[in-house]
This record gives structure tokens, C-alpha cells and sequence, in this order.
């Protein structure tokens, strides 16, 4: 019987191992200070440094019974239990703030007296210099969570930037945002507004950006204007161009140099009997001389030149000036009139 409960025991142990780790995996350092000057007070009026633990689960755990530390040389894996427990400080029981909640946090004092109190622990907190802390579980042998705290300022912390320890990324925190024993809102603690106040109170900064501002608007003016007068003159010096070199004349001496090669490909074509001359302006004149001949425009030549007699005048200054030169016979007796050469038939 003592052989079937030994084992059954066993199983049992087996079986909580998985159950326990995730529950241990829940629990997370979520803030710490070094140098406390005016921030936590206990309730015998000192200051400590301090950590911060939160149960990120929505189920209850008691953190009774864990270790926390700030001795490296616990990772040595090859170090015996009781070895690796002389340098960690136990998270005493008997202490109901230790059963936490869903989502609750608690804070432990470092460096003190653990008769002071079940929150006080003895592990060293030096501020001096970079401090790494880490929390193990129950058996001094899982390592459950560890982070680097670097050289904070006086009431500074170094603390995870989500809430309750739901998140791998911390930050250094000012005084007047640290958060003990609540949830840190690292996230929207400041605005952008806010935070350009505090590291700008003179308004240097604001000045330097307004000028700034103001050069690289008009920088870009100049640039956009000079390409605009670049681009007109441009457009001016093409439109003078134009009217010194019009178009008109290159399209005339297009078409006459078309014109030229029409007829001597005309020539090549019909050969040099019609001189060049395209058929549809021998067409043109043909049909012009038949509509003359049909509308008696050109003379009727029947071969036989003749003259017809016309009086045009061109001896009235002979006979004007003879005139009065030839004598005067009686009416009775004239002598024959010889005709003259107009009068001739």
C-alpha cells in the first residue's frame, strides 16, 4: 500500500509540474526603483529601494514561497539548491497580500530587515551600477522572469511600458510618473504636448522649428518661380521665332517643291514629248479652244489674207497742211483729182 501511495504521489507531482509553471509563468517583475529619496515610504518612515510584482493572469496565485535576487552567479547551472537559496531572499508565507489576484500587483522592500516585515526583503539593491534581478520559483530551480535595471536618477524607475507586465519593452520613468502598487500607464502618461513642454520650457526649439518652417516654404517659392519665369521665357522666345521665321512661306515652298516633282515625274513617265506638261492641262486647254471656236472668238482663216480699207486718220496733217498750198480752179474747170493711197481699194 505504502508502494501504490508513494506512486501514486509521484503522478500526482507529474501531472501539477505543467499546471504550476504556467501559473508561474504569470507572475512578472513589473517595476523597480534604486534610488529612493522621495518617493515609497514604509511604515517605519524609511526608504528602499523596491520591486514591483504583478500577476498577469485573471486567476488567483500566491507568490508565498519564491525567491528573488540580484547575485548572477545563480545562473550557474551547475550550483547545488542549497548553494543557489544562501543568495536569494524567500518571499516569506503567512502573509495574505502575497495570495494575489487577478491583474493585482505588490510591492517588496529591498535591501531591509525582514523582521520589519513580510514585505521586507534582505536582497541587495546597489544603484551605483547596473542592478540584475530575478525571480525563481518555489524550488530555487526555474528561473520565472529577470530584467537589467540601468543607473536610474534620484525617484526614477525602470519599468515595463504595458500594464501589469504584459509586455518584453520597459522605460525609464520620471519621478513624477512612477506608479507603485498600480498598473503603469507608461503609454498615455504624457502627451506629445506635454512631453515638447517639458524638454522645450524656453520655446528655443519652437522658434527654431517656426523659422525653419518659414525658410523651406520660401525656398520652395524661388524654386517653383524661377522655373515658372524660365519656362515663360521659354514661350516668349518661341512665339518670336515664330513670327520672325513664319510658317507660311516653308508650307509654299513645300508645295511648289511638290508641285516640281509632280511634273518631273510626269516627264519620266510620258517621256519629253509633253515637256513636262501634265495631261490634264493639255485636257484643259483643248477644251478651252473648242469652247472659243464654238463662240466665234478666233478668226475664220481660209488661207487668203485680206485687207479691208479704213479711214483712220493718220494723213490729216497732210492734207491740212496742203490745203491751203493747192490752187484755186474755177468750178467750171477742175483738174482731175489724183487719189491718194487711203482711198486706193
Amino acid at each position: 500500500m505504502k508502494r501504490i501511495a508513494f506512486t501514486l504521489g509521484c503522478l500526482f507531482a507529474l501531472a501539477l509540474q505543467p499546471v504550476m509553471a504556467q501559473m508561474d509563468a504569470s507572475i512578472k517583475l513589473n517595476e523597480v526603483m534604486t534610488h529612493n529619496e522621495t518617493s515609497l515610504i514604509d511604515e517605519y518612515g524609511a526608504r528602499h529601494a523596491w520591486v514591483e510584482i504583478a500577476n498577469i493572469s485573471h486567476s488567483t496565485y500566491n507568490i508565498r514561497g519564491m525567491y528573488l535576487t540580484t547575485d548572477r552567479s545563480v545562473l550557474d547551472k551547475k550550483m547545488s539548491v542549497p548553494e543557489r537559496v544562501k543568495r536569494m531572499s524567500q518571499i516569506p508565507s503567512g502573509d495574505v497580500r502575497t495570495n494575489l489576484s487577478g491583474r493585482q500587483l505588490i510591492v517588496f522592500q529591498l535591501d531591509s530587515q525582514p523582521a520589519q516585515g513580510s514585505l521586507h526583503l534582505s536582497v541587495p539593491a546597489d544603484g551605483d551600477k547596473p542592478l540584475w534581478i530575478a525571480l525563481y520559483n518555489g524550488n530555487a530551480t526555474q528561473l520565472i522572469d529577470s530584467v537589467t535595471v540601468p543607473v536610474l536618477g534620484s525617484d526614477q524607475t525602470f519599468a515595463r511600458i504595458a500594464n501589469n507586465g504584459t509586455s518584453e519593452d520597459w522605460e525609464v520613468k520620471s519621478a513624477d510618473r512612477v506608479t507603485p502598487g498600480i498598473q503603469n500607464q507608461t503609454t498615455v502618461s504624457e502627451s506629445k504636448v506635454e512631453k515638447f513642454k517639458r524638454e522645450d520650457p524656453y520655446g528655443f526649439g519652437m522658434a527654431l522649428m517656426a523659422m525653419g518652417i518659414v525658410f523651406f516654404c520660401l525656398a520652395l517659392l524661388w524654386i517653383f518661380f524661377t522655373l515658372f519665369g524660365m519656362f515663360m521665357r521659354h514661350q516668349e522666345m518661341a512665339k518670336k521665332v515664330i513670327n520672325q521665321q513664319p510658317i507660311k512661306p516653308i508650307t509654299k515652298t513645300v508645295e511648289k517643291t511638290l508641285e516640281v516633282g509632280h511634273k518631273t515625274g510626269v516627264i519620266l513617265k510620258d517621256g519629253f514629248d509633253s515637256k513636262g506638261i501634265d495631261r490634264e492641262v493639255y485636257m484643259a486647254v483643248i477644251g478651252m479652244a473648242l469652247k472659243q471656236y464654238e463662240d466665234d472668238v478666233h478668226d475664220v482663216e481660209s488661207g487668203v489674207i485680206t485687207i479691208k480699207s479704213k479711214n483712220t486718220g493718220w494723213d490729216d496733217e497732210y492734207q491740212q497742211m496742203t490745203h491751203f498750198h493747192e490752187p484755186v480752179l474755177p468750178q467750171t474747170h477742175q483738174a482731175p483729182r489724183i487719189p491718194t493711197g487711203p482711198e486706193l481699194k
